[in-house]
């Protein structure tokens, strides 16, 4: 019996979920001091790569949901690192960009990614 519970944990799915929440750790813990989490650091690294997105179009390429996208964007809106404005075409929809201090924001902060890879491969000799 104990050898079967053992055998379920060296599973690659088990190891694929346990470097998952290692990595989901690393990140929040990268992003703490800059009061962020991972989703509002995914909406920051798209305005800040893409430029002014519709909020619409942003959900459905960060593959966000919609009611979790709006409590971002209004808390990010609220910390004033990103700007909400009407479209200029369809008034119904909100336009989304980095204001001047989003911008200062994103040029300070460590890239959590390139942090994960680097500490997830570290132990890993080049030639493997």
């Amino acid at each position: 019996m104990a050898n079967e519970t053992q055998d379920q944990h060296a599973t690659v799915g088990a190891w694929a979920k346990r470097y998952y929440f290692a990595n989901r750790a690393l990140i929040e813990l990268v992003l703490r001091p800059y009061d962020l989490g991972s989703t509002q650091w995914y909406v920051l690294a798209w305005l800040a790569q893409e430029g002014p997105t519709l909020q619409r179009d942003l959900g459905r390429t960060l593959h966000v949901e919609r009611a979790t996208l709006s409590g971002v964007v209004a808390t990010l809106v609220r910390k004033g690192i990103v700007d909400q404005t009407p479209d200029s075409h369809d008034q119904r929809q909100r336009v989304l960009q980095l204001t001047t201090s989003g911008r200062k924001l994103w040029n300070e902060l460590p890239d959590p990614v390139e942090i994960m890879q680097t500490v997830s491969t570290e132990s890993i000799d080049d030639a493997d």
